[in-house]
């Protein structure tokens, strides 16, 4: 989830993102003025573009820093915790512990032989997946990796273990049993009902000695990382510096990375195009027209994009007068997508085109558009919808009203948030006006804002990217129903339990064709809920150091660290 254009979670790799995750509403969605007039277009970028400088370690320098911007200090590390799915913080997890599989540029899952050999369905019915694990791979107190730790993710991530804040139990909830197989390197994963998706679970494997306990799960990871097992680990996690720096593991059995040190900086998102002007980092976002112009014809960037899972929208809360399906939906419908998405293109040179779909991304197999009528701008049946519901007209330029209450909602906003993006939520402001419902803007403190608005859902109107919500059933815990006080990454605590079981069917249908029809219909009913009013796929637009390789849009592809470094 990302917050900063609309606000961020930058990438989160594959899983997470629910967040992965985190946030738009600071970064994800906009420009910051200037003319698309004098900007060339381009096409969309295809499914499977990745642009990252491939180069074969051989032709890299030994050592160097590569120095990284971060849009909000971490402070949840464990990535199965409901706060800890920020989307930097689960893609620097990946380097930090056993990512088992990583995705190519075409979104396949490979296995990362560093932790595993092989992994493969041996049993259909009931479903097996037997792994075998890399014996060389070991955790920094020197315990191997085992099925040990395959059945605490298992049994901490299950959603059945009292105390537990866990982000999402999607995949974890069907697995019926975990067990050793023929010797220590061997792991048997037993489903109760078919996942198609598995290859997504456990990644990253967490050690089971890290979250023995409720109070091991959700405040063991709290400000830093007790145990890891990658080729990099922690150097220093300066929290008054707001600088963390990763450095390569001795203890590393794989090959060794090729940086002596990757800095990651907090700063907001606005602030990246002079830092990297300034050479205080080596990359940057150029998403926006401003950071675009700045950047493009900069000496030492060179402009990369590529077409990742990546979304930005807008959220409704549950609750007072949103609790109201219909209100919900006549917001939907008094808002001009078209207009919006202008606003957030001018300037970039990659075009934004609107998202019709909560699951799918333009660039992959299934997808189609769902909105219909809900995102259909026709503010007469908004103004319909709201008669409905009881909102009585006030006037022009005023707040509809009912049983003496006004029709006035609140938009958090992260006070880092870009103009541009203001700029998006002033028109949306405007637009919902014209339909009786009065919206402000408010602004809390960057850090604040997942913490403190999102996460526990106290808003009414919020916007944020979630990154990387891939493969298709990680989708669920984005929209499921709460249970309890665990709303897994459901912010709006909006849901119904037919999209709940067509989300969980879909999942567990192997044929990919098939599961697609069930994800599209659950779609159908997300866009009727008035849960989310979906804008546009997207596309990453950076700014790489001239000569940084193996880094940049990465598409649907993961990011291997311990590769990334300078050209000779």
């Amino acid at each position: 989830m990302d917050a900063s254009t609309a606000t961020p979670v930058r990438r989160l790799g594959r899983a997470a993102a629910l967040a992965l995750a985190a946030a738009l509403a600071a970064t994800a969605c906009s420009s910051g003025g200037g003319s698309a007039d004098n900007v060339t277009k381009s096409e969309p970028p295809r499914q499977g573009a990745i642009d990252i400088n491939p180069k074969p370690v051989d032709q890299l320098k030994d050592g160097g820093e590569v120095k990284f911007p971060l849009y909000q200090w971490i402070t949840q590390w464990n990535p199965y915790q409901v706060d800890g799915r920020y989307g930097d913080a689960v893609e620097i997890m990946r380097a930090l512990e056993p990512n088992l599989f990583t995705t190519d540029e075409s979104g396949t899952f490979k296995p990362v032989t560093d932790y595993l050999l092989e992994a493969k369905v041996t049993s259909t019915s009931p479903q097996v997946v037997t792994y075998k694990l890399n014996p060389k791979a070991k955790w920094s107190d020197g315990k191997p990796l085992g099925y040990l730790d395959f059945k605490a993710d298992w049994e901490a991530t299950g959603g059945k273990k009292d105390g537990y804040n866990i982000a999402d139990s999607a995949g974890y909830e069907l697995i019926s049993g975990v067990e050793q197989g023929a010797d220590p390197t061997e792991v048997k994963v037993t489903f109760s009902e078919p996942y198609a998706d598995w290859q997504n679970l456990f990644r990253p494997l967490i050690p089971a000695a890290g979250i023995a306990t409720a109070d091991d799960f959700n405040k063991g990871w709290v400000e830093k990382i007790p145990i890891t097992a990658g080729a990099l680990k922690v150097g220093t996690a300066d929290k008054t510096a707001q600088a963390l720096t990763l450095v390569p593991d001795p203890n590393w059995w794989g090959a060794k990375p090729k940086a002596d040190k990757i800095t990651f900086r907090v700063m907001s998102q606005s602030a990246t195009t002079q830092a990297f002007l300034n050479n205080e980092i080596d990359f940057a976002a150029a998403g926006t027209a401003t950071a675009y112009g700045q950047l493009k014809d900069a000496k030492e960037a060179v402009i990369r994009t590529a077409s990742p899972w990546d979304e930005v929208h807008i959220s409704f809360g549950g609750g007072g007068a949103l609790a109201d399906q219909k209100v919900r939906q006549a917001l939907g419908k008094a808002l001009d997508r078209s207009a919006l998405i202008k606003i957030a293109n001018n300037g970039v040179p990659v075009e934004f085109k609107p998202l019709g779909n909560h699951i799918f991304m333009p660039n992959q197999t299934g997808y189609q558009d769902n909105s219909g009528e809900w995102a259909k701008f026709d503010l007469a049946a908004a103004k319909k919808a709201l008669d409905e519901a009881g909102w009585k007209d006030a006037g022009s330029g005023q707040p509809r009203t009912k049983d003496g209450q006004s029709l006035t909602l609140h938009w958090v906003l992260n006070d880092a948030t870009p103009q541009a993006q203001l700029d998006l939520a002033t028109a949306a402001q405007a637009m919902w006006l014209a339909a009786g419902v009065k919206v402000e803007l408010d602004k809390v403190p960057s850090n604040d804002f997942f913490t403190k608005y999102v996460n526990p859902g106290k808003f009414d109107v919020a916007s944020w990217r979630n990154t990387d919500s891939f493969p298709l059933s990680s989708s669920l815990g984005n929209f499921r129903l709460p249970q309890g006080d665990n709303v897994f990454g459901n912010f709006s605590k909006l849901g119904t339990p037919e999209i709940d079981g067509l989300l969980k069917k879909a999942a567990g249908t192997i044929d990919p064709v098939e599961a697609a029809k069930l994800y599209n219909q659950a779609d159908a009913r997300i866009w009727e809920l008035g849960h989310t009013v979906e804008l546009y796929q997207r596309p990453t637009v950076v700014a790489a150091r001239k000569g940084l390789a193996n880094y940049g849009a990465f598409g649907l592809a993961g990011v291997d660290y311990a590769k990334v470094g300078w050209e000779k």
